[in-house]
């Protein structure tokens, strides 16, 4: 099961709109000021949560009146973002496979909490990936491939969280690792490039953050 959910961070609305258009998905949801993207291109959520105090009112009372949408509504006074809420109301109806648009933007708290969300993915084993129009943002704790052709953007970066990585293997790229340790606080696994048709990225103990991105 495929859900998209589109959260209130910054949103390329030319982008988005393409990616809701050329991939499939079961099922929508707009976490609380995502409405306000869905509304304005025309597209229907199947679910709206939050505890709405960003979203716009036009675009929460036409949808609050559709009978064919559920409502989440969320207590304000709460100990998980709206986001995170609706992360784990996916993965509770069945989500095998997440893709969270509207993660990133100017407020770089929510930024970091989006991408810390990615260790549910993990903990569930559920894939779950944040997507903008320069990145594609991933968290791993064992093998990764990356067709060269199906890559987002043009560079792959891995990042070490939780502590170190140990036994980083990076096979295709351009610049290589073979069961190398990738220290916390250090910027070696930045900017790597694909040379062959498919990357291997691996890693025998740790959690690596895995970001493609374009310029």
């Amino acid at each position: 099961m495929r859900y998209v959910i589109v959260s209130g961070g910054h949103i390329d609305d030319e982008f988005a709109l393409n990616y809701l258009k050329e991939n499939k998905y079961n099922a929508l949801i707009a976490a609380d000021s995502g409405m306000d993207f869905l509304h304005r291109v025309g597209i229907v959520p199947d679910v709206i949560a939050g505890d709405f105090d960003s979203v716009s009112g036009e675009s929460l009372s036409d949808f609050s009146n559709r009978e064919e949408i559920e409502i989440l509504r969320l207590n304000p006074i709460k100990d998980d973002t709206d986001t995170e809420f609706v992360i784990r109301e996916a993965i509770r109806r069945g989500a095998t496979s997440i893709t969270v648009l509207g993660a990133t933007g100017t407020r770089l708290d929510h930024v970091l909490a989006n991408v810390n969300l990615l260790g549910i993915g993990l903990e569930e084993r559920v894939s779950i990936e944040l997507i903008d129009a320069h990145n594609r943002i991933r968290m791993i704790d064992d093998v990764l491939e990356i067709a060269q052709k199906e890559q987002f953007g043009e560079f792959i970066s891995v990042l070490p969280v939780k502590g170190d990585a140990k036994g980083v293997t990076l096979e295709g790229v351009k610049y290589p690792l073979q069961d190398a340790d990738l220290k916390c606080f250090s910027s070696l696994g930045i900017s790597n490039v694909i040379v062959d048709e498919v990357a291997t990225i691996r890693v025998k103990q740790g959690t690596l953050l895995m970001i493609e991105s374009r310029d």
